[in-house]
């Protein structure tokens, strides 16, 4: 006989793996209370620590895209910085040859 499998959405599976971190449940327990295997619930939440809370020193995809956004931003401030001393350079020049 077949195996019939439920499929459960993505806010479902967010809402579950919310529920063991904030509650502080065991995953065993929670599973119970929903109605779902303990060990797709288990899945679950170790794949959301895994993407949310990296090993120590590396960047969650979060912390990746900020880092990228901020290297950006500084590269962009630190050009600007740069035409503003040429900028005041050449107007004190001019200011001195007068």
């Amino acid at each position: 006989m077949p195996e019939v499998r439920r499929k459960f959405d993505s806010d479902f599976r967010a809402g579950a793996v919310r529920i063991v971190k904030e509650s502080g449940k065991p995953i065993a327990q929670v599973a119970r209370d929903l109605g779902i295997n303990e060990g797709t619930l288990a899945n679950w939440v170790a794949r959301d620590r895994q993407r949310n809370d990296p090993p120590a020193g590396e960047l969650g995809e979060d912390e990746r895209a900020e880092l990228a956004r901020l290297r950006k931003e500084n590269a962009e401030l630190a050009m600007e910085r740069d035409v503003l001393k040429r900028s005041v350079a050449l107007w004190v020049k001019e200011a001195m040859g007068r």
